[in-house]
């Protein structure tokens, strides 16, 4: 159906347009130039040593576990309030998922003390995920980390340019990722990045993404280089300069889009305190944040009381979704599953209102308005 609402719109204009055709101009539409570009332009905004492009950010999680030495045998410790690539990656590598129950239902970001209390012998790394952009308490979490001698791996899909105590997400652990899916704050149709400030790592990451190779097909066709060898088992994890491309025109806008988003944020608080059958997670956050989505928890509720809440805006012509389904209920994941309360709870009674730059006053009355008469009704 049309909705009225959408979730969520891209922020694409003839400037996006323009950057993939004169790259397709160009007569170099793989990794190349723009791909570089790219690169740089993330590293100055985050203010980390190191970025590299990739195809998505699945591959990004895969390669950083894989760079950190994580294999067969090792424990990793993650969210299950997350996406099922998070997860896929310990996977991928060999490596046993351990799953962690979040905070609360105000704060939806994994638990510190549910991580200390999960640490073996076995325990390699630690995979946090900034939910809707806002950080994992990362003091704490570093401080375990170091007290075990741990890795850490942000997943920072929701995050790019969030803060934890004035520091970027994604350069507080040893590894950064990030998504330029579609409906990302930043979005190339598909897209990822690593970042990492050790230069081991960042060298392995780039030797890793094309094959292994000592050198990419741009460098040799410029002259750099008229040979390589093939020195790791690497992958095909390359990103192209078309993509590249549109992803350098959306960090020109990123900024600006993200305190249209703030706007949004603080208008969604205004409209919605009020209403006492409501959680708003992360509701006294003060610091920058990406506001990926807005989030929203039922009190006092079950899952189908929720789905018929969504049914009823989807009627209204509100858009909505749920994030995310629990990973640890997963078919492929019931090996690993456990009881998690808090992520149970708050994955049967959330639901995701619209969030994007483009939202206007009007809209979120709109929405605000409708809810309280839902929620009224359902009294």
């Amino acid at each position: 159906m049309d909705y009225k609402i959408p979730l969520f719109e891209l922020n694409f204009d003839e400037r996006e347009v323009e950057a993939a055709m004169e790259t397709i101009r160009s007569g170099w539409i793989s990794i190349g130039p723009k791909t570089t570009e790219l690169e740089q332009t993330f590293s100055r905004l985050l203010n980390v040593k190191h970025s590299v492009a990739l195809t998505n950010c699945t591959v990004s999680l895969h390669l950083a576990l894989q760079i950190l030495g994580i294999t067969h045998g090792d424990e990793v410790i993650c969210p299950s309030l997350t996406f099922v690539a998070t997860v896929n990656a310990i996977r991928y590598v060999g490596a046993t998922p351990v799953f962690c129950d979040i905070i609360s239902p105000e704060n939806l970001t994994i638990d510190p003390v549910e991580i200390e209390k999960n640490i073996t012998n076995k325990t390699k790394a630690i995979i946090v995920m900034h939910f809707a952009g806002f950080p994992c308490e990362m003091q704490k979490i570093l401080e375990i980390a170091q007290k075990y001698n741990l890795k850490i791996v942000e997943d920072a899909c929701h995050g790019p340019l969030s803060e934890y105590q004035g520091q970027k997400l994604g350069t507080l652990g040893d590894i950064g990722c990030f998504s330029f899916f579609s409906n990302k704050n930043i979005s190339t149709g598909e897209g990822g990045m690593l970042i990492t400030s050790n230069d081991a790592f960042f060298e392995k990451a780039k030797l890793m993404r094309s094959h292994g190779m000592t050198t990419l097909s741009y460098e040799r066709a410029k002259g750099h280089s008229t040979s390589y060898d093939v020195v790791e088992l690497g992958y095909n994890f390359r990103i192209d300069d078309i993509r590249a491309s549109i992803g350098i025109v959306q960090l020109q806008k990123l900024e600006a889009d993200l305190i249209k988003r703030a706007v949004v944020r603080k208008n969604y608080i205004e409209k919605l305190s009020h209403i006492d059958k409501l959680i708003l997670p992360f509701r006294d956050h003060r610091e920058f944040s990406s506001n990926y989505i807005f989030p929203v928890v039922l009190r006092d509720s079950n899952v189908l009381f929720r789905d018929e809440i969504r049914n009823k805006l989807h009627s209204k012509g509100i858009q909505t979704s749920v994030h995310y389904p629990p990973v640890h209920k997963f078919t492929i994941y019931k090996p690993f599953t456990k009881s998690l309360p808090i992520t149970e709870y708050v994955v049967d009674n959330e639901i995701t209102l619209p969030m994007h730059g483009k939202m206007t006053p009007d809209q979120i009355d709109y929405i605000a308005e409708v809810l309280t008469s839902i929620l009224n009704e359902q009294s």
